[in-house]
C-alpha cells in the first residue's frame, strides 16, 4: 500500500511539474520538465536524505560522541525489530526532530539540540520511537520526496511568474501563467498536508507501542507545542517551508502554516496518546532540563523502558 501510494504522489507531484513547466515554455516546456521530475526524482529515491540533513547542518553522532542518545534509539530501533538507523544532532534552538531515509535500511534520525536541552529522558525517547514508527512504515521515503519536490515546484514556479514565456502573448496567458504559479506551490503543500496528517496519527499510536509508554510522548508533545508556538526559531524550516512536514511538530510560524497546517493538531494527538492509557492528562515527565548533551542527567530505567 505505501508502495502504491508513492508511486500516486511522484506521480501527482511530476503533474504539477510539469504544468509549471508549461507555463514557462509552451509544449517544449513540457518536455523540459517532465525530463526534469524525472531526473528529480531519481535523484531524490537515492539522496535526498543527505540534501535534507546537508540542509539542516545536521552532524552524525555515535556511541563514541553521544553515548546516552545513541543507547537510547539503539535499544528502541531493537524493541521496533528496525536495523539500527544514522543519528543527528542539528543545532538549532527549537525542539524538533524528523526522520529521513528512503528505507529502514538506510535510515536516520535527527534531533535539534533544542530538544535535546528541553526534554526529560523519557520524552526523548517518546520523540525517538514516534520518528522509529516513520521508518517502520517507511513514511521517511514519501516524505523525503515531497519535500524535495515540493521545494523544486516552488522554485519552478517563481520562474514561472516572470518567466512566461510563449503563453503572455496569448489572450490570458500572462493571467494563467501568474494564477497557475500562484496555486502549484499551493498544490504541493496540500499533497503535503494529506499524506502528513494521517501519517502522524498513525506514528503517535506506532511510537507509543515501540516505547511502551504513550504519555512520554504525549508529555514531550506538550511540551515542544509550547516552545515552538511560544517563538523558539527554526531559521532552516522557515528558510524551507516544503519540508516542514518532516518534523515531529510543525516548526513555521504564522504565515500559511496555519492554512495548509501539515500536522494534525496537538491537542488531538495528546488526546489519542492519553486515550491509550485511559488518562485524561498528559503525564508530563518533570524531573528536569538539559538530560543529555554532556550528560548533566542520568536516564531513568525502568523494567520496560527503553533504557535497559
Amino acid at each position: 500500500m505505501n508502495t502504491l501510494r508513492t508511486g500516486m504522489l511522484l506521480a501527482l507531484m511530476t503533474g504539477i511539474f510539469v504544468a509549471v513547466g508549461a507555463m514557462i515554455g509552451g509544449s517544449s516546456g513540457v518536455l523540459i520538465a517532465f525530463g526534469m521530475a524525472l531526473a528529480m526524482n531519481l535523484f531524490a529515491y537515492w539522496n535526498s536524505d543527505k540534501v535534507l540533513l546537508r540542509m539542516y547542518g545536521a552532524r552524525q553522532v555515535d556511541a563514541a560522541s553521544e553515548p546516552e542518545i545513541f543507547a537510547m534509539v539503539q535499544r528502541l530501533a531493537a524493541n521496533a525489530q528496525l536495523p539500527m538507523p544514522k543519528v543527528y544532532i542539528m543545532d538549532n534552538p527549537q525542539p524538533n526532530a524528523f526522520a529521513t531515509g528512503r528505507n529502514p535500511e538506510n535510515a536516520a534520525v535527527a534531533f535539534t539540540t533544542g530538544i535535546l536541552e528541553q526534554l526529560t529522558p523519557e520524552e526523548l525517547a517518546g520523540v525517538a520511537a514516534h520518528e522509529l514508527a516513520h521508518i517502520k512504515h517507511r513514511d521517511t521515503l514519501t516524505m523525503t520526496i515531497t519535500a524535495v519536490i515540493a521545494g523544486a515546484i516552488s522554485m519552478l514556479a517563481n520562474m514561472a511568474m516572470f518567466m512566461g514565456g510563449d503563453r503572455r502573448n496569448q489572450p490570458g496567458g500572462l493571467a494563467l501563467t501568474l494564477v497557475v504559479s500562484m496555486l502549484a506551490p499551493i498544490a504541493a503543500m496540500l499533497v503535503q498536508a494529506a499524506i502528513s496528517r494521517s501519517r502522524e496519527y498513525e506514528a503517535d499510536r506506532a511510537g507509543a507501542e515501540i516505547s511502551g509508554r504513550p504519555q512520554w510522548l504525549a508529555g514531550a508533545l506538550a511540551r515542544m507545542e509550547r516552545s515552538v508556538r511560544s517563538g523558539t526559531p527554526n531559521p532552516e524550516a522557515d528558510a524551507n517551508p516544503a519540508t516542514a512536514h518532516l518534523f515531529i511538530i510543525n516548526p513555521l510560524h504564522g504565515g500559511l502554516s496555519g492554512l495548509f497546517a501539515t500536522h494534525p493538531a496537538t491537542e488531538d494527538r495528546i488526546a489519542r496518546l492519553n486515550a491509550m492509557t485511559g488518562s485524561s492528562q498528559p503525564a508530563v515527565v518533570t524531573a528536569g532540563n538539559g538530560p543529555w548533551i554532556g550528560g548533566r542527567r542520568q536516564a531513568v530505567a525502568q523494567p520496560k523502558s527503553p533504557w535497559g
